[in-house]
């Protein structure tokens, strides 16, 4: 039988109980107060803090905080964490008199320049100033100076810190704040992130595990710290392309997965990873870019690269998934692609869209005899036509494209155009990418079997109908954008700022050091 126990019953043990919390509760603040006054005299030898009190101090530290809000990265992450635990001083408790904070500042902020960085960008000045003011028993006279000095020293701390390992852990930089052409995802400092600051055991060992472990980054670090030079870059050239490609390693948007197909767009290159290990190299052919004759280079460039304008064929940056391809694709040509190019070689010759495959179709339906129209009297502003070209050896995305979801209707893809890939500058394309060797992709792809069979033969028929084949396992794809990296055998390698994307990149760097400064 279940008993009901009564009010009345479970009144008194009740009260009892809130009252025996509240008196240990009482206790313990009776306790606290004290406390933290005895190890701050302790560790001064300053009597005024004799006198600390975490009411007294509560007060001044807003004062404070209210009046350095404005210069601070991240004021509200900063602000929560004390609201949330009763304006602990945990900085000057846990880290200051050990020598911590000092050691942080001698040996990590002021060492900014190692990664491409600099101390005034972590206000390594403002923390020594803060550090030096609160352990100056001469000037701190009253408690509330003291509370003062400690207040401005926890809030110096924590705004360097959180500073210092956002920079280390996710770059200086949100690229999607700079960059139009970027769908990347990439990983940002949250208010979880940011708080683990306040939780620091070991502080060096805390900044020592900020260092980024990716060999690459090191070999650029390396770099920087010798002076390397290029031939055909100037010294000054290098050193900031590889402060431009040390803040790209820092942006969390690096493939994690064992397999991935990643695309250099600087380098014309695409590499099959697996496992750590390059399994396939081939050349490709990527976007027109604004700076392909490298007029703009690092050293020289002027006040219209500062801002990203991209022209209207740039490869975007981009990840996604491969998750099949079409075999003797028909291509759905752009609406840009007919303004500029297709009306344009109609007008000239009437029979030019028979003779490439090329359909017309109006309002959804088939034109029957396009080379009656006058394309002369055709353009961009009256254009109501649409147009698709048929699959076979003269389609411009060849024999096969490969599928991923993207919001620029971007593809990897064959190409009927073979010679250009004996060119040393391959931004020549529309914005796809065209592929040095697509069968051999879709091999490392689909492996030796029965789909890769299917694609092997539809490709080597003429003009069949297209055939969308699937991947038994997505592949993830990356479109990236890196001017300066390590090769196998640890050799630096350079390439042209094609899309000028590290001009737009060195120039927000030098604006936030700029601010750091003032």
């Amino acid at each position: 039988m279940i008993k009901f126990v009564t009010a009345k019953k479970v009144a008194v043990p009740l009260l009892l109980f809130a009252l025996s919390a509240f008196i240990i509760t009482f206790q313990s603040c009776k306790k606290k107060r004290p406390e933290i006054a005895n190890i701050l005299f302790k560790k001064t030898h300053n009597k005024v803090f004799k006198d600390f009190t975490p009411e007294g101090y509560k007060v001044v530290f807003k004062q404070v905080f209210n009046k350095e809000r404005e210069k601070l990265g991240h004021a509200g992450v900063i602000s929560d964490w004390y609201l949330k635990n009763h304006f602990e001083p945990v900085f000057v408790l846990n880290h200051l008199f050990n020598g911590d904070l000092s050691k942080a500042h001698d040996d990590y902020l002021m060492h900014a320049t190692e990664h491409g960085l600099s101390p005034e960008m972590f206000h390594a000045d403002e923390l020594s100033a803060a550090i030096e003011n609160f352990e100056n028993k001469s000037q701190v006279k009253t408690i509330n100076q003291a509370y003062r000095d400690m207040a401005e020293l926890e809030i110096s701390a924590a705004n360097s810190l959180i500073d210092y390992s956002n920079a280390l852990q996710y770059g200086v930089i949100n690229p999607k704040y700079i960059y139009q052409r970027y769908s990347m995802a990439t990983k940002r400092p949250d208010n979880d992130s940011m708080s683990e600051v306040f939780h620091i055991g070991d502080m060096q060992s805390y900044l020592e595990n900020l260092q980024p472990k990716d060999p690459q980054y090191i070999a650029l670090q390396n770099a920087l710290k010798n002076n390397f030079e290029e031939k055909g870059f100037s010294g000054e050239e290098c050193k900031r392309i590889i402060l431009v490609n040390l803040e790209r390693l820092r942006w969390r948007n690096k493939p994690y997965q064992d397999k991935y197909v990643i695309v250099n767009i600087p380098d014309y290159m695409l590499t099959v990873v697996d496992s750590g290990r390059s399994v396939l190299k081939m050349k490709v052919c990527v976007g027109q870019g604004r700076n392909v004759d490298n007029k703009n280079t690092l050293e020289a460039y002027d006040d219209t690269c500062k801002e990203d304008k991209p022209g209207e064929h740039e490869t975007p940056l981009l990840n996604s998934l491969i998750y099949g391809v079409e075999v003797n694709p028909i291509w759905n040509i752009p609406r840009s692609i007919a303004n500029k190019e297709i009306i344009v070689e109609a007008a000239k010759d009437k029979f030019y869209l028979g003779n490439n495959n090329i359909d017309v179709y109006k309002d959804d339906k088939l034109v029957e005899n396009p080379e009656d129209i006058d394309w002369t009297n055709i353009t961009k502003q009256n254009l109501p036509y649409h147009f698709k070209q048929e699959p076979g050896s003269s389609n411009s995305l060849g024999l096969i494209k490969f599928l991923f979801d993207n919001n620029s209707s971007i593809y990897l893809h064959d190409t009927p155009v073979k010679w250009v890939f004996s060119q040393k500058m391959r931004a020549v394309s529309h914005g796809c990418i065209r592929l040095g060797d697509p069968k051999g992709l879709a091999q490392n792809l689909f492996g030796d079997g029965d789909r890769f069979k299917t694609i092997s033969d539809d490709m080597g028929q003429d003009n069949p109908d297209p055939t969308t084949i699937y991947l038994p396992k997505k592949t993830p794809v990356y479109i990236t954008y890196v001017t300066c990296w390590a090769d196998e055998n640890g050799k630096l390698q350079f390439r042209n700022d094609v899309y000028g994307l590290d001009i737009v990149l060195y120039e927000r760097l030098q604006k936030i050091l700029q601010a750091g400064k003032n």
